[in-house]
């Protein structure tokens, strides 16, 4: 369960990355979307939810097997969030990859309540819900852009 464990919540290793952990994290997180992408929008959802509460564990436990607080190591956050940022958007490369910028900003400067998410919620919660955030916005933004663009 160990090896799961670490291997889940790096993202199969893209959590060790020397620099950038989470940027490389949520990069790793696209082949994922694309394979989710095909998916009826409900049965995205679905797993979607799934994979976040499967996320909320897996943080978690990681989080005592590396005995640090929101541990760079930890990346599967970043995937639950890019999904969620990705969520009913079409599937195209310019799509991806603005999704992947607006989710990496969000991220990064994590304005409320992501701030709150992230600095006052124990264990893997807070772990994954500031990413369940960022990627809330992110998604909202996307979808205004692709609406007036």
């Amino acid at each position: 369960m160990r090896r799961f464990i670490i291997l889940a919540a790096s993202w199969f290793g893209t959590g060790f990355s020397p620099v950038a952990s989470g940027t490389v994290g949520t990069f790793a997180a696209i082949p994922f979307y694309l394979l989710l992408a095909r998916l009826p929008l409900s049965l995205y959802l679905g797993t979607l939810v799934t994979f976040c509460c499967l996320s909320c564990w897996v943080s978690g436990q990681a989080e005592v097997i590396f005995q640090e607080k929101d541990s760079g190591k930890i990346v599967i956050d970043e995937v639950v969030g890019y999904l969620v940022t990705m969520t009913a958007a079409p599937v195209s490369w310019k799509v991806v990859v603005l999704g992947f910028l607006l989710f990496r900003f969000f991220d990064i400067t994590k304005i409320p309540p992501a701030r709150f998410f992230d600095r006052r919620v124990k264990n893997g919660y807070g772990v994954v819900m500031d990413d369940v955030i960022a990627g809330l916005y992110s998604c909202f933004l996307l979808h205004l852009i692709l609406r007036f663009t």
